[in-house]
């Protein structure tokens, strides 16, 4: 397994197994254990977690089959986000989904995600989207308590534009060390804002969401991505690999570094994902990828 060094003192592995849908997996806690070792053993050390995840069961789930080989722990990096308040049975007052950066409500929603993973400290602790309503310092202070205490180890940012990762960092006596943004064939919009240019000229590492545009390679009726799938099969044909490797494969050879996070419950599709390390892509073959999520031919 490839590993991305995001700081001095943190890396991760190269595909990151997230867990926003683990609550639906319907794995006993046991269960879920086996998952984390078997996905361990493929050399995928860092699992993505958010408070909100699982309507705020998912950081519960994973924490109750932690519980059962509390050794595990110190093999793994756990990653987590804060920030969105959603619209849920479990608050029943409130009447409007929004973004809560206070002080408050970071320090508070970080320690929630310790007690939930049964862990002393996050590796990592991401705010989940900007916000319209962002007072830099104040988010910095609350970093700076959660750092001071060993409570997160290192921060970054979820879906944030350069201008506003700037803002924030300004603020900050430790950098930021990623931007989790979503990066698909069927999602190209971080090379056209910037964030690509951002990243490689401040040497971050990027984490990518919904790699294979929410499993719509698996299922869709959108004529764009349809005329997307028919180049990556025959990609796919010419390198004797899956569609979803052609993915895996197009993100990790930029030279940005991008880290997928992958979705599934399923350990086969997890070593499918791991193998498509192995699988090096031309440049022109990376290009005819680029240009079927455009949809033209590039000027």
């Amino acid at each position: 397994m490839e590993y991305a060094q995001l700081s001095d003192t943190l890396s991760i592995s190269r595909i990151v197994q997230g867990l926003w849908r683990v609550t639906d997996w319907n794995y006993s806690d046991m269960q879920l254990l086996k998952f984390v070792e078997e996905v361990l053993s493929l050399g995928i050390d860092s699992f993505d977690q958010a408070d909100i995840y699982g309507n705020y069961e998912s950081e519960k789930k994973f924490g109750e089959a932690l519980k059962l080989k509390p050794s595990l722990r110190e093999e793994i990096k756990i990653i987590s986000k804060c920030g969105i308040k959603l619209l849920s049975d479990k608050f029943p007052e409130r009447k409007a989904k929004h973004y809560d950066y206070s002080y408050e409500h970071i320090v508070k929603s970080a320690e929630t995600s310790l007690k939930n993973m049964r862990t002393d400290r996050l590796d990592l602790l991401l705010l989940h989207r900007p916000s319209p309503f962002f007072n830099a310092e104040e988010v910095a202070r609350a970093f700076e308590f959660l750092k001071k205490g060993g409570k997160v180890l290192h921060f970054g940012v979820s879906n944030f534009k350069p201008s506003q990762f700037e803002v924030l960092q300004s603020y900050l006596s430790d950098s930021l060390v990623t931007n989790q943004v979503e990066i698909s064939p069927f999602c190209l919009e971080h090379f056209e804002n910037g964030n690509i240019d951002f990243f490689q000229k401040h040497k971050i590492k990027p984490m990518a969401w919904s790699p294979l545009g929410g499993g719509n390679i698996f299922n869709t009726k959108d004529e764009g991505i349809i005329s997307c799938l028919e180049v990556l099969n025959r990609i796919g044909e010419e390198l004797n690999c899956s569609v979803d490797q052609v993915v895996y494969a197009w993100l990790v050879k930029h030279p940005v570094g991008i880290c997928p996070v992958i979705g599934t419950g399923k350990i086969e599709r997890v070593k499918s994902a791991a193998k498509s390390l192995e699988i090096d892509l031309n440049l022109e073959q990376w290009f005819q990828i680029y240009e079927a999520g455009l949809g033209e031919e590039l000027p």
